[in-house]
């Protein structure tokens, strides 16, 4: 398969995960400040939760905020922006992982960090 053929089946794969962590990241930061979609602090590591100087709640909205951030570079310039978002779902699994809470969603958490990062690579092939 040439070089131009195998970029243009890709390209639907790419703009499919491209969408996806644009828009997760972006619903997931919002709802850090209503949690309509759960209540966000419960997965917060106790541990870390008592190193901060305010409260759980404050904390998931600055979470909030990096995360819409980090979903409108994903759109902007998708291969840096995927390569935030893998490190950011890493970390995040690593805390769930090391308070040995929500390993579920940790194992979620580190495969979506696999497919953003995929993202990132396959936006340097797609022209």
């Amino acid at each position: 398969m040439e070089s131009n053929q195998v970029q243009q089946s890709l390209k639907p794969v790419y703009q499919l995960l491209k969408f996806t962590f644009v828009i997760v990241p972006i619903v997931a930061g919002l709802d850090k400040f209503t949690n309509i979609l759960t209540n966000w602090e419960q997965y917060l590591n106790p541990g870390i939760e008592g190193m901060l100087p305010f409260s759980g709640a404050t904390f998931m909205m600055v979470v909030g905020v990096i995360e819409i951030v980090a979903g409108v570079i994903v759109l902007l310039r998708p291969a840096l922006g995927g390569l935030i978002v893998a490190a950011w779902l890493t970390l995040i699994a690593l805390t769930l992982i090391a308070g040995w809470m929500y390993v579920d969603v940790a194992v979620r958490d580190l495969v979506m960090a696999i497919s953003v990062f995929s993202m990132a690579k396959m936006s340097k092939l797609i022209v």
